[in-house]
């Protein structure tokens, strides 16, 4: 069974910095990529960030220059590195795995931006 398990998230001013961890547990069958999405209080919920399974990187023209995803292999773990966050940065944000069968969420971390 697999799960993603997000950490990092809370309250910080802008121009601050919050580092995002997601862990997957198990095994995802043809992974294709993971990422994270963010989901704005009474908005849909957006594509923020993905990373391949080769390393090619995609980022929402918001966050460009300002947000970074990496992963570790090894330890199965993605990251979202987000430095000179806003206000408007403020959402929930979902870990997302990507696999050839089947496709995860975790449960969400909330990132608060106060101004």
């Amino acid at each position: 069974q697999v799960q993603l398990v997000e950490s990092g998230g809370g309250l910080v001013q802008a121009g601050g910095s919050l580092r995002l961890s997601c862990a997957a547990s198990g095994t995802i069958f043809g992974l294709n990529y993971m990422g994270w999405y963010r989901q704005p209080p009474g908005k849909q919920r957006e594509l923020v960030a993905r990373i391949t399974s080769v390393g090619s990187t995609n980022y929402a023209d918001s966050v460009k220059g300002r947000f970074t995803i990496s992963r570790d292999g090894a330890k199965k773990t993605v990251y979202l590195q987000m430095n000179s966050l806003k206000p408007e940065d403020t959402a929930v944000y979902y870990c997302y795995a990507d696999g050839t069968l089947y496709d995860y969420w975790g449960q969400g971390t909330q990132v608060t931006v106060s101004s």
